[in-house]
């Protein structure tokens, strides 16, 4: 058995063997934590070069010096919520027709349509920047050219379609569903309180007044008037019109250049190349930069009831 001389002889080792490894194992923290201060700043640094890389090639168009043919696309559908709204086309096409190196400007589309808030600008904004500039503006259909984005179209000087092409439906919809019958079936009551008599028109779960379907009436045949009058006035003596031309039927390319709804067929190829006399094509579409991309899809969307349904509006 140890006496007490013993273990106090040899507590200074053992405290001492305790101290250097207490310092050891401080000294292993601190290495880990600065290893790692140091990686998440090298992450933060490639991070950032990285955004401001994508931010950069976003906002340059390599245009070259010679002659060239400038090219938008818009393909998918054209809202505001989408990157084919007037934001983001109005600064492009500014971009394309006022570059001298720009013979004409084509208008890649490829899109079902959308808003014809949107379309409206657009087409208001080429027929400026036709008149303005005195530089050809050409449309070349590939799959679809329906409803809004025809009307995008018919403010060029000429449309070119594939032979399969879709094209036409120049109309306008407001879509939704009516719930008030399977409410009462269920035994759901449905409690909806507003201030004023037709806030909570085009609630999917309220019955809709004639009077109430009647105003949507006038609504969309209101636009549809509006879509029409674009259409007349960019394709002119040219439209060969009928009873079905602006009934919302759409037709093959074939079909539209025999209707008047189109030019003739091309690509976008064939048109620099034998249209234009602009064999290099230079691509001006815009692209959404990140941060407003993220902005977007961060932001609260507002906005209920009639004012909801009525955003659903859509040439289309």
């Amino acid at each position: 058995m140890k006496t007490d001389t013993e273990i106090l002889s040899r507590s200074p080792e053992w405290e001492r063997r305790a101290l250097e490894k207490l310092l050891l194992a401080d000294a292993r923290e601190r290495r880990a934590a600065r290893r790692w201060r140091v990686i998440k700043t090298l992450l933060w640094m490639l991070l950032v070069a990285g955004l401001a890389a994508v931010m950069i090639s976003q906002s340059q168009n390599a245009a070259p010096a010679g002659l060239h043919t400038a090219v938008i696309s818009i393909r998918g559908e054209i809202s505001s919520d989408s990157e084919n709204n007037a934001e983001q086309l109005l600064p492009a096409l500014r971009s394309a027709m006022e570059d001298e190196g720009a013979q004409a400007l084509v208008l890649q589309i490829d899109s079902p349509g959308g808003s014809p808030v949107q379309a409206g600008l657009v087409y208001d904004e080429i027929r400026r920047l036709r008149e303005l500039h005195d530089k050809p503006v050409y449309a070349v259909v590939e799959d679809t050219c329906a409803s809004a984005a025809y009307y995008i179209a018919s403010a060029a000087d000429k449309i070119y379609v594939n032979k399969a092409s879709v094209v036409g439906s120049i109309g306008v919809l407001m879509d939704g569903f009516g719930f008030t019958g399977s409410l009462e079936k269920l035994g759901i009551e449905r409690r909806l309180l507003t201030a004023g008599g037709n806030k909570g028109f085009l609630d999917p779960f309220s019955p809709m007044s004639d009077a109430q379907r009647q105003h949507a009436q006038t609504l969309l045949d209101q636009i549809h008037r509006q879509f029409i009058a674009a259409v007349k006035q960019g394709r002119g003596e040219r439209l060969k019109e009928t009873a079905d031309t602006f009934s919302g039927l759409f037709w093959t390319g074939e079909q539209a250049v025999d209707m008047g709804l189109a030019d003739s067929l091309g690509s976008v190829d064939g048109v620099a190349r034998e249209v234009v006399k602009a064999e290099e094509l230079v691509d001006y579409t815009p692209e959404e930069k990140v941060f407003e991309r993220l902005t977007r899809r961060l932001g609260a969307a507002i906005g209920q009831g009639a004012v909801s349904a009525l955003r659903s509006v859509a040439l289309r």
